[in-house]
C-alpha cells in the first residue's frame, strides 16, 4: 500500500510503489499466500506505525492511553497520534513527510502558544496557536515545504496563515478527517488477545 512517506517523491511518477507495486527479489511476482487474521492484524499496526513514524513500545502507550479514554478505542488512537506536534507540523505543510517533520521539531524550529517546544510527541490542545520561529523562517526545507501545501491541502480541524508562518488547532480530528485507509479495529483487535 502506499503510505506518502517519502514526502513530494510519492506524488510523482519516481514513486517506488507506482514503479514497482510487487515485492522485491526474485520470487516478488510470485502469488501472495492467503494472509491469517494474525498477519492482516499486524500488518495494520505496523502500517499505522510506519505512517506515523513511531516505535513500538511508544505505539503500545498510545494504545493503553486510548483505552483508558472514553469513547471508541479505536478512534481515540488515532485522534492521539493524530495530536503529536510532529504530525500537526506535517498537516499545516511546514514539512514534506513525518520524518522531516519530527527533525524540525527536534531542533527547535517551532514554538507552541508562545513557548518554543522540541519534543516530537507533545500534544497539542485545542486552541493551541503552532508557529514557525522568527529565525526559522528563513530555513529552505521549510519554503520550499509551504510551497506544496496546496497540493497536500490542510485538515478541516486546522487552520493555517501561509504569510504569517502559523497555525491554530480549531478542535479535535473525527474519524471522517482521516484520509488514509486506516482499519483501526485491526489493531484494537491485537492489542486485545
Amino acid at each position: 500500500m502506499k503510505l506518502f512517506l517519502k514526502g513530494d517523491r510519492c506524488y510523482t511518477d519516481k514513486c517506488g510503489f507506482e514503479r514497482r507495486a510487487y515485492a522485491p527479489g526474485q520470487h516478488g511476482q510470485a502469488r501472495k499466500r492467503k494472509q491469517s487474521n494474525y498477519g492482516e492484524q499486524l500488518r495494520e499496526k505496523q502500517k499505522v506505525k510506519r505512517i506515523y513514524g513511531i516505535a513500538e513500545r511508544q505505539f503500545r502507550g498510545y494504545y493503553y492511553k486510548a483505552s483508558r479514554l472514553k469513547g471508541v478505542t479505536g478512534e481515540n488512537l488515532l485522534v492521539l497520534l493524530e495530536r503529536r506536534l510532529d504530525n500537526i507540523v506535517y498537516r499545516f505543510g511546514f514539512a514534506s513527510d513525518h520524518a522531516e517533520a519530527r527533525q524540525l521539531v527536534r531542533h527547535g524550529h517551532f514554538v507552541v502558544n508562545g513557548k518554543r517546544v522540541n519534543i516530537p510527541s507533545y500534544l497539542v490542545r485545542t486552541g493551541d496557536t503552532v508557529e514557525v520561529r522568527e529565525r526559522s523562517k528563513k530555513v529552505k526545507r521549510i519554503e520550499e515545504s509551504m510551497g506544496a501545501v496546496e497540493r497536500r491541502g490542510v485538515p478541516q480541524w486546522l487552520e493555517l496563515d501561509k504569510e504569517k508562518f502559523t497555525g491554530r488547532v480549531k478542535g479535535m480530528p473525527t474519524r471522517e478527517d482521516f484520509t488514509m485507509p486506516i482499519r483501526e479495529q485491526l489493531i484494537v483487535e491485537l492489542y486485545s488477545k
